[in-house]
This record gives structure tokens, C-alpha cells and sequence, in this order.
């Protein structure tokens, strides 16, 4: 199972006073009075207390984005996923059964590697402006950056600030859920009298009258039922876990809404060539079928059948193994030696990679993979020389695998280097070959499959310090995967010669397809697409969950309040614990074993892990979700930090755990009393979602397309910061700002050159333009050197182009059986740089520009300038946004804890292309969001 879900169970906790490692609880069962007032004597509250605000984020040390071999680098593991069902054979081993040994430590000196993550919110390398990596003991950065258009020239901090936001967005999220309780009684209590009423009025009536008022009408209908329906919908929202439901836009007003942004974006993209998005199998589902609006169906969803007939065609294997050359060999001790093909192909895993410095030369990855290396050589018949006698692979320090990186790194360039006509073909014939896996039939409805693909050997790369990391992955064989289809269904033949482990009519699992990988024996499963119904239904789910939260927030933070100074240790653990997961966002986090890695959440915190720093300051230190680490300096309120230094008082020492009364499952369980499912992780998605909509309520965006598309990272960055989602400075920000900067000022040198052609028509405008002589001059950015730098890159430019273009021209011929143009044709082309090149030195030369185009005038010239104005805004504004947007992930909040709705409603608001705001999978993910709610529509 993925250890990171929130809800997961800590393994092995039992109830006799003792943590699944064995460690007693060491911190006491009940707080004494005097300890409360003795930590109160020595930590007087600070005078400005900003608690909820994030201080700083840190530095993570430098990573090495490495592809897998035979991969697009493009491609995601599966996540292990618990539907509530075990698949494991009664022969398995359960490792939830076995006691914890101690768990590692994170080691203060040791330097630590940690790997990129696909989420947005995941901590990139830090560097500084010239490119060198920040030291780990070195303090990061202030968020300074981020400062949500604030005036400068305040005194008051920008922490400040966001702390006296936070707290008014708290003090209304309050008093909105009281009112919605309110409502809600009212409701209830009007619903019971007319209940009473009814049955009153029916108790009066005789039995005869009643029957004949239930006989339908003379045209076969009640005449109460159409009521009736509408009653029965009205109970129904009520008892939803929802106050507000979807809205369904009127048909003319989207049709209006869909027109306005069509036209927006006909005219950005005029003379410009649009990429057809939809796929043939895209456009034959969408003409098969009449749109499923499952959101507006309300018995969707409710029991726990998934579905009632499901057809697929299985799932794709990994070609089969191919041997390497006779003359590319694994060289030990400087002697080529032979393999089985077994082992052959593992020795392939590591040598292709060796460009993977990260990887290769971690002394656990190495370890690992030649410690499998040798079983699989002593299984296989071990390794020969020349002569056919036995050699023993006995250090790794003697294996040469440059032969085999070479060999690999030849077969990349040689792929690289195919023309575009033959990359085509045969990414064509894959698609012939996939086509019947892209598409299942889920209860008579077509839905697109995720991954469909069974993942190919490899050695395991993990994500920060995992133990296991440089372990083979085996080849997964068809007696390994279950197969998840209906009864009556065709069970898709397994590979000839082999059978299917088992084949399983689960109509309570979305799974289509699963098997056990060998590293850390959790199931992967083939789902449904992102943009498929069931998916759509989960992410719907999650949002109007963190909506229902609404309605009991004032309450659970009441609570938790007053808990903070129970007596009690059990009680003031866990009301400290939910203070931190909903002001700070940190995950509830779960307990690990050895063979694990040492991830750790709010839960899970140890004593090292937590540094106070008197007054009010908190430092957090550790690994969290998929081994990134997760360092911050938070605020905390007075009484959460006397309650810290509480739960770290001795005998506790390093190795222990803060909250050594408090488990996730208690917590969740403890959670659960407010509102049914309601666990730590909805606080992430409900803190997000409202904050951004009370952003949006009070926003009012004006001017173009870049400035709202603006006003709107402007409020998501504002929930980054709030809810704390937050990254280090990425490695490449500085050189991308450096050339965003050098596109801007190119734009401005044409402008300078275009201003000169009007003088160069008209000589004399200098003298009689109203805007004054400064007008023509050259912008102060711009100095000689970089203007000389810019012209080459100019003539650079136009050279590739050319080259390019001749190359694309000539494969079109080549493929179309004409004769190929010679090189002559390519020199004569490039006349135009070298054109180009002589025109520039002769500019520098005079300092005039001639006029350039047909028939040029000062009335053209001055069209050209005001385009180049509008670029010169867009790509400001651009840069800005990157700028501000550097220590804060917008992604991870915009795509995973801000509800898709809101982002709908900004774009209908203020008429913004949602192209602007979601990708082509993104707006097939949240499909639903964008046809479900119109501009009112309110989280």
C-alpha cells in the first residue's frame, strides 16, 4: 500500500500503554497545574504573535532528474491504492502481523539526495543567483518575494499581514457555518411540522377516502406525482452532505459563455496554427454516445456496487528481453565475461544509466543492485571468459559497465537523430498495436483506461534516503496479474503459454487489472483514466467533503482550542496535533518500519524533528511525503508552543516521538464525531478551496487577458502562502528569468530598430513628434556589448531556421518518392543570415536603420510599435508572475486542494479562456467542474 495516504492505520498499534515498536508512552498521563504555570513563568507571549503564517521554507540539497531506460521519462509508477478488499494469497507473509524494529534515524550530519517529485508542491533544488547550490546548514531564504501586491513601503512585515488575513477569513468561515446550521434547523423543523400535519390530516380522513384519492387520473398520471418528484429532490438535497449543490447553468447562457471565449481565442491565436487535440478514438466516443452527466445524476454513487458490466482487453506487456552484440560485454577485473540472459539484462539496468550520476554513485543504490546482481548470476550459472571458464563476480568495484552504457547511449542518439516522418510511423504502429487496451466498456459506456501498460524490469529508483533503493524490479509474468471483468464478459487471453494468475468479478473494485511488484510486495493496479466518470466521481467527492466541512469548522476549532490546555496528555496531544494540520497543512503522517522509507508526518513527528526557538517559533526538519524534505519555520499560537516544549520535556530524547499518545488512526477516528469521513487531509482541501473563493468574492479583475490570467495567479499564490504550499527556489529559475529578461529586452532593441526606420522615412519627425527627441533614443537597458551579443544570436536564429526548414522540406520529398534538394539549394537559403549578419554591421557602423518591408510608412511603423508595446506588457507581466511565483506551488494548490469549480468561475466571470487556466488533460480531469457550474456558483 502507498505510505503516504493519510488514512492508512499505523501498523502493529496496540492498547496496553505501549507503541508498536515497543517504546512505553513517556510522557504522563495527566499534565500537572504546576507544569503549565512554571512553562508560563519562563515563555512570556510575544508581542506580535502571527500564528498560521509560514516563516521561511529551506534549502534541500541538489538532485539529478534521471530517465529510466526503454522509457519516455515521462511515464508515472503506479500508486498502490486500498479499496478496503485484500488481494494477498493466504500464503503470504503479512508484515503488519510482525513487531516494528527501531526505525532509522535522520542523521543531522549526514547529507542527504533527495529526488525530484511529480507533485508541484515537492521542495526543488536550491540555488543561488550564480548557479551554486545553497549549503544544508545555511538558512533559506525569507519569503519576500511573495508579496501579494502589498505596498512596499509598509513597516508592517508581510507575515503580519497574512496572519490578521488568515484571521478574518477564519472569523467569516465561522460565522458562515453557524448560519448554515441555522438554516438548516429552520429547514428541518418546518419539514417535521407539515410531517406531523400530514399524518394528523391522514388519521381524520377514512380509509376508503384515501384509497380513492391514490387512484391516478383519467390520463394514467397522478396529478400529485410531478409534486411529489420535486419533494422528493428537495429531501434529498437536504440530506446530502452538501448546503449548496451543483448548479446547472442555463443552456443560452453557455452557449453565450463558450462563444465569447472561442471568439477570445480566435483572435489570440489568429495566423497561427492550432494543434488538433482530439484523438480519432476521442471524436468516435464523443460520436458514439450522447453526454453522461453523471454530476446531475444524485443516485450515482450511493451504494457500493461500481458497476454492473465491464468489458477490457487486459493489459500490455514489456517486449521481450533482447540480447546485447556479442562484442558489447560486461567487463570484470578488465576481462569481458558472458552472462545468461537473465542476468545479462540486469547488468543492462545499471550500465544504461550511468549518466545517472545521482543514482549510480549512492553507495545504497550500489549495494543493493549488486547484491541482487549476484543472486540472479548464482541462479543463472554465474559469469565465463573467453574460454568458457568460470568467473566470480565478487566486487563491484571491478565491473566495468562502460561497454554497456555506450552501446545504449549509441541506440538513444540513433533514435533521437530519426526524421520526423519515421518517429510518426512508428509511434502509427504502436497505436495499431494499443488501440484495443485504450478503451474498456464500464456498464455499456466507453471510458478511456489509464495505464494499461505492465511495468518493465528495472532497478528501483525510490524518492530520497529509501533503503531499498538500486533493487531489481523483476519482469511481471501474466500467473502474477488478476484480471477484474464482468460475468458474462470475454476474459482477455492471456500471452500464448502462459495463464492468468486469476480472474475476479469485483463489482466493488475500480481496478481493472493488478499484480504484487517484488521491492515492496504492494499491489499496482491498471484504472480508469483521469478524465473517465468513476475518476471524475472521486475527485467530486473529495471537494464536496471538504464543502460539508464547512458547516462544522467553527465548532472543531472551538473544540481544539480549549483542548490545548486540557490536563489530560492524550487530549492536549491530539487538539495540538489538529492545530498544526490545519494551520500549517502538514499531513497526518504514518508510522514506518525498516524496510521503509523514514517518512514522517504531524503524527509521526520525533524529538529531533521539532526545534523551538522562545518565543513563539517552531522549526520543522524532516522527511515527509515521498522522502522530500520538508523544512519550515511557522509562528505558532503561544500555547501550541508551551504544549511542543511540553511533549519534548525528559526523559524524552532523540528517537522518540512528540505525540507518543496520538496515532492517525485515533485521530481520524476522533474526527470522524463531527462529520461522517471526515479525516486530517480534508482540512488541506477545505483551507485551499475557501480561502481562494473568499480571495475571488472580494476580486475584481480588470484589463486584458495577461492581467486577469494575473489577478488570478495573484489570488491562487495568496492560498499557496496561506495554506502554506510551498517550494524551494527551483535550480533553473535564475536562468530562466535571465532569459524571459533577455526576450524583453529583444523586444525593445526591435522597437529602438523600428523607431529608427520611421526616422530613416521621415528625418525631421524627431523634431515635430509631441513625445520629444527621447522617444528615439536607446533604452538605458541597453548597452553596445548586448546588443552585439543579440544581433549573432539573431543571425543564429535565423540560420537554424533555415537549416530546419530545408531539412523538414527534404524528408517530405524523401517520403513522398521525389528527388531530395542538394546542398546547394541549403547555402543559397542561408544568403539571407549572412544578409542579415552584413546588415547589422552596417547599422552599428552609421547608427541608422533603413525602412524594411513593402511599402513601408511612419503610419505601419507606428502599428509595429504598439504591438511591440503589447508583447513588451505581456511577457512583463509574464516574468512578474514567475518572479512572485518562485517559493509558492500554484500547481499543487490549483490541481489538487482548490476545488476546479472556482477556477471555472473566475473564467466565466471575468470571460478567460479556461485553456488559460487548465491543460487539455487537466480540462478532460475536471470536465465536470467546467459544465457544471455557471459564474454565481459559490464552494
Amino acid at each position: 500500500m502507498s505510505s503516504s495516504d493519510d488514512d492508512v492505520p499505523l501498523a502493529g498499534r496496540n492498547t496496553n500503554g505501549t507503541k508498536s515498536n515497543g517504546n512505553f508512552h513517556k510522557s504522563a498521563n495527566i499534565i500537572p497545574k504546576s507544569l503549565d504555570k512554571a512553562m508560563d513563568a519562563a515563555n512570556k507571549p510575544p508581542k506580535h504573535a502571527a500564528p498560521g503564517i509560514s516563516i521561511r521554507n529551506g534549502p534541500v540539497e541538489d538532485v539529478d532528474v534521471d530517465h529510466q531506460p526503454g522509457t519516455n521519462g515521462k511515464r508515472k509508477g503506479r500508486a498502490s491504492m486500498n479499496n478496503g478488499v485484500s488481494y494477498k494469497d493466504a500464503t503470504d507473509d503479512s508484515e503488519e502481523d510482525k513487531p516494528l524494529s527501531k526505525r532509522r534515524r535522520v542523521s543531522k550530519n549526514k547529507p542527504r539526495d533527495d529526488s525530484p517529485s511529480d507533485s508541484d508542491d515537492a521542495p526543488l533544488v536550491s540555488k543561488n543567483a550564480k548557479g551554486k547550490a545553497i549549503a544544508v546548514g545555511k538558512k533559506p531564504p525569507n519569503i519576500k518575494e511573495t508579496s501579494i501586491g502589498e505596498s512596499g513601503g509598509s513597516d508592517v512585515p508581510l507575515q503580519e499581514k497574512l496572519a490578521k488575513e488568515k484571521a478574518v477569513i477564519e472569523q467569516r468561515a465561522a460565522k458562515e457555518a453557524k448560519a448554515i446550521r441555522k438554516d438548516e434547523a429552520k429547514v428541518s423543523t418546518k419539514k417535521r411540522s407539515k410531517k406531523v400535519d400530514s399524518d394528523d390530516n391522514d388519521d381524520d380522513e377514512p380509509l376508503v377516502k384515501k384509497k380513492k384519492d391514490t387512484k391516478p387520473q383519467t390520463n394514467g398520471l397522478s396529478k400529485a406525482t410531478p409534486k411529489a418528484g420535486k419533494a422528493t429532490k428537495a429531501v434529498k438535497k437536504e440530506e446530502s452532505g452538501s448546503d449548496e449543490h451543483l448548479v446547472k447553468p442555463s443552456r443560452a447562457k453557455k452557449q453565450n459563455d463558450t462563444k465569447a471565449a472561442q471568439s477570445k481565442v480566435k483572435k489570440e491565436t489568429r495566423g497561427k496554427s492550432v494543434k488538433k487535440e482530439d484523438t480519432e478514438q476521442d471524436q468516435e466516443a464523443e460520436e458514439e454516445e450522447e453526454e453522461y452527466r453523471w454530476w446531475e445524476d444524485p443516485t450515482k454513487g450511493d451504494g457500493t456496487t461500481k458497476w454492473t458490466t465491464l468489458e477490457h482487453a487486459g493489459v500490455v506487456f514489456p517486449p521481450p528481453y533482447e540480447p546485447l552484440p556479442r562484442n558489447i560485454q560486461l567487463l570484470y577485473d578488465g576481462r569481458p565475461v558472458s552472462l545468461a540472459p537473465e542476468a545479462e539484462e540486469v547488468a543492462t539496468f545499471f550500465g544504461s544509466m550511468l549518466n545517472s550520476t545521482h543514482n549510480v554513485e549512492n553507495p545504497t543504490f550500489r549495494k543493493n543492485f549488486f547484491a541482487d546482481f549476484q543472486e540472479i548470476l548464482k541462479r543463472t550459472g554465474g559469469a565465463k571468459d573467453k574460454d568458457g571458464s568460470k568467473v566470480e563476480i565478487k566486487e563491484f568495484g571491478k565491473c566495468d559497465f562502460k561497454p554497456i552504457f555506450e552501446y545504449f547511449d549509441a541506440q538513444r542518439a540513433e533514435k533521437k537523430a530519426l526524421s520526423t516522418a519515421e518517429k510518426k510511423k512508428i509511434k502509427a504502429e504502436k497505436d495499431v498495436v494499443e488501440a484495443p487496451y485504450m478503451y474498456c466498456m464500464w456498464d455499456g459506456r466507453k471510458q478511456k483506461v489509464g495505464n494499461f501498460r505492465v511495468e518493465p524490469p528495472g532497478l528501483f529508483r525510490g524518492r530520497g534516503e529509501h533503503p531499498k533503493t538500486g533493487r531489481v524490479k523483476n519482469r511481471v509474468k501474466p500467473e502474477q496479474i488478476t484480471i477484474n471483468i464482468g460475468k458474462e464478459a470475454k476474459v482477455p487471453a492471456a500471452p500464448e503459454g502462459h495463464r492468468w494468475k486469476e480472474v475476479k468479478h469485483d463489482q466493488e473494485g475500480t481496478w481493472l487489472a493488478m499484480w504484487q511488484e517484488n521491492i515492496n510486495n504492494a499491489y499496482k493496479y491498471v484504472m480508469l483514466a483521469a478524465n473517465s466518470d468513476v475518476k471524475g466521481q472521486s475527485d467530486y467527492k473529495k471537494f464536496e467533503k471538504a464543502r460539508e466541512l464547512k458547516k462544522h469548522i467553527d465548532r472543531i476549532r472551538e473544540d481544539y482550542t480549549l483542548e490545548l490546555k486540557d490536563e489530560v496528555m492524550a487530549n492536549r496531544q491530539r487538539a495540538t496535533a489538529v492545530y498544526l494540520i490545519d494551520k500549517f497543512a502538514l499531513r497526518a503522517g504514518n508510522e514506518k518500519g525498516d524496510e521503509e522509507a523514514d517518512t514522517v508526518g504531524c503524527c509521526s513527528l520525533k524529538f529531533e524533528h521539532v526545534t523551538l526557538q522562545p518565543p513563539n517559533t517552531v522549526i520543522f526538519d524532516f522527511l515527509g511525503k515521498d522522502s522530500i524534505r520538508f523544512y519550515d519555520e511557522v509562528q505558532v499560537d503561544p500555547q501550541v508552543f508551551k504544549n511542543l516544549k511540553i511533549f519534548k520535556k525528559a526523559p524524552k530524547s532523540e528517537g522518540d516521538e512528540i505525540f507518543d499518545r496520538l496515532t492517525t488512526t485515533s485521530l481520524n477516528k476522533h474526527l470522524s464525531n463531527y462529520m461522517p469521513g471526515l479525516t486530517a487531509k480534508v482540512f488541506r482541501t477545505y483551507n485551499a478551496s475557501y480561502t481562494m473563493s473568499s480571495v475571488l468574492r472580494e476580486l475584481k479583475s480588470e484589463g486584458s487577458i495577461a492581467e486577469k490570467i494575473k489577478d488570478y495567479n495573484d489570488a491562487n499564490r495568496k492560498v499557496a502562502i496561506l495554506c502554506n504550499h510551498k517550494r524551494t527556489v527551483t535550480a533553473g529559475h535564475g536562468a530562466q528569468m535571465e532569459k524571459l529578461g533577455d526576450r524583453i529586452k529583444g523586444l525593445k532593441y526591435q522597437k529602438w530598430r523600428v523607431k529608427q526606420m520611421m526616422l530613416d522615412l521621415d528625418p525631421k519627425l524627431k523634431k515635430k513628434d509631441k513625445r520629444g527627441s527621447e522617444f528615439y533614443e536607446l533604452d538605458d537597458e541597453l548597452d553596445q556589448e548586448w546588443i552585439s551579443e543579440h544581433q549573432k544570436y539573431l543571425v543564429e536564429e535565423q540560420r537554424q531556421k533555415i537549416e530546419k526548414k530545408f531539412a523538414k522540406e527534404n524528408e517530405k520529398r524523401k517520403a513522398e518518392g521525389e528527388k531530395e534538394m542538394k546542398h546547394k539549394e541549403l547555402e543559397n537559403r542561408l544568403e539571407v543570415a549572412d544578409e542579415l549578419a552584413q546588415k547589422f554591421k552596417k547599422e552599428n557602423k552609421t547608427g541608422k536603420v533603413e525602412a524594411e518591408g513593402r511599402g513601408p510608412t511612419v503610419e505601419k511603423l507606428e502599428q509595429q510599435l504598439e504591438k511591440l508595446d503589447q508583447r513588451i506588457q505581456n511577457m512583463s507581466y509574464q516574468a512578474e508572475d514567475k518572479e512572485n511565483n518562485k517559493e509558492v506551488a500554484l500547481g499543487t494548490s490549483k490541481i489538487n486542494y482548490i476545488d476546479p469549480r472556482l477556477t471555472v468561475v473566475f473564467s466565466k466571470k471575468f470571460n478567460v479562456p479556461i485553456e488559460k487556466f487548465f491543460s487539455k488533460t487537466l480540462r478532460e480531469k475536471f470536465d465536470w467542474a467546467v459544465k457544471s457550474v455557471d459564474e454565481d456558483w459559490e464552494f
